[in-house]
């Protein structure tokens, strides 16, 4: 019975020195298997060294570690502005980046807002301006023409003037292209002139004074121009204007409440307008002409632009049209998209610094034979062609269309308490100019948020 009792022992010693012996077995292949080596004791003996572990610890961090791209979000409630922008960076990088430094830049950081009735007046854009210099600082309504059509209209500077000739580009006759200036106007002045512009510490803020007030005119005389302000009806001063080709800049620095600028006779003088800012901060320069498409920004003379920039650069650059664009039921505007495309080249080569934000049309609405009001077909399509021009001129654009409700918005503002748009369904007034620029500054400001956030991913190590 004992000697039966043994066996088992003498099997498993058997089984055990058979394996220890296939350790030492050479390994192979049977056809395309591999044969594993045995080796009862692998979870006891310590890790062999592969090639791959004998590299140093130097040797592993020269592998680039690939981070992944930053996504921009766009958070709910927010239209955002879709940048096209290619390697030129001709969306709205350069103005983020203007921003982002505007508490060293030596000058404000400006923007020209080019557009036709929907901003006349100052409309949308004094409350955009007002919203962006609260936030940024800086004073002043920019950018103010010779004379005005509107200058009893506008309610941002008081604006007094006489004894000048006034030329655009939508009059009939006498216009002369070649003299225009960035706003598309020129103004000679016939005998002794002057302009006088206001602060209004009672509309908006940032309004009532400013720190320069700037005069843009072209010299062509032989011989200097003495000129003569009288700032706060108190503090008088001369200016000389020595004879040039190019576009000039005269600036007048003070605590500047209301300035007064005379001007002798110079018929072969021309004339802009004026700037009333701060040395920092934010500067936004209204340039709106009734009946506009935009495509005559091109017959502005390439170097009188370039002078303009020269004296008065822009970091960001707004193109908002379409109100005399859009038809009932327009379909196709082809001839539209090429002729933007060239303004937006001409702007670009003239303007190389800034960056460029096409803004779409807005709303507007038709009654159809029952007496019903519906947004027109025609400008649904144009804002497509618009969007289609930005991606195509590599710049951003910014649906205003969908921002401010989308069909039947403009209505909607019309029949709203207090009152935000007119009767034509087509311009707002400035209480909707106000509720506009509210949704853009938003949008403007969680752009450049963004903006920050990804500038702070990249350099991140």
């Amino acid at each position: 019975m004992k000697h039966l009792n043994i066996r088992p022992f003498w099997l498993t010693l058997c089984v055990v020195l058979i394996l220890f012996g296939m350790y030492y077995l050479p390994t192979g292949s049977i056809g395309e298997k591999q044969l594993r080596r045995i080796d009862i004791l692998a979870d006891l003996r310590p890790d062999e060294a592969t090639e791959e572990d004998s590299l140093s610890a130097d040797t592993l961090f020269t592998v680039p570690i690939q981070k992944p791209e930053f996504v921009d979000t766009c958070k709910t409630g927010i239209t955002c502005i879709e940048d096209y922008a290619d390697s030129t960076t001709r969306g709205m990088t350069p103005f983020y980046e203007a921003l982002a430094g505007h508490d060293t830049l030596p000058r404000p950081v400006r923007i020209a807002y080019f557009g036709d009735s929907f901003i006349e007046g100052d409309i949308l854009t004094s409350d955009f301006r007002a919203l962006m210099q609260e936030h940024f600082g800086g004073k002043g309504a920019g950018f103010i023409d010779i004379t005005s059509q509107t200058y009893g209209f506008r309610p941002t500077v008081g604006h007094a003037f006489s004894g000048w000739e006034s030329h655009q580009y939508t009059d009939s006759t006498g216009f002369d292209r070649g003299k225009q200036g960035i706003n598309q106007r020129y103004f000679i002045p016939q005998g002794t002139a002057y302009v006088e512009l206001s602060g209004k510490p009672n509309y908006l803020t940032h309004l009532d004074t400013c720190g320069v007030s700037t005069l843009f005119c072209l010299q062509t005389d032989t011989v200097a121009t003495l000129l003569t302000t009288l700032i706060n009806k108190k503090k008088a001063g001369q200016h000389i204007i020595k004879p040039s080709p190019a576009v000039q800049a005269i600036h007048v620095e003070g605590n500047i409440g209301r300035i007064r600028w005379t001007i002798p006779p110079s018929p072969r003088a021309l004339y802009y307008g004026i700037a009333m800012d701060d040395p920092t901060g934010i500067s936004v320069d209204n340039f709106s002409l009734r009946g506009s498409g935009g495509i005559s920004l091109q017959s502005i003379p390439g170097h009188h632009l370039r002078q303009f920039n020269a004296v008065r650069p822009y970091d960001l650059i707004v193109l908002q049209y379409g109100l005399n664009v859009a038809t009932k039921r327009g379909k196709n505007y082809d001839g539209y998209l090429q002729g933007m495309k060239q303004v937006i080249s001409h702007l670009k080569e003239c303007f190389p610094q800034a960056g460029i934000l096409i803004i779409g049309v807005g709303d507007r609405a038709y009654k159809d034979e029952n007496g019903e009001l519906h947004t027109m077909p025609g400008v649904k399509n144009l804002v497509r062609y618009q969007q289609r021009l930005a991606a195509e001129s590599h710049v951003a654009f910014w649906n205003l269309y969908t921002a401010m409700g989308g069909e039947g918005s403009m209505p909607r503002l019309v029949e709203a308490k207090p009152q935000m748009a007119n009767y034509d369904y087509t311009h707002i007034n400035f209480k909707g100019g106000r509720h506009l620029a509210q949704i853009l500054y938003e949008t403007m400001v969680y752009g450049f948020e963004q903006y920050k956030r990804r500038k702070s991913y990249e350099s991140a190590e």
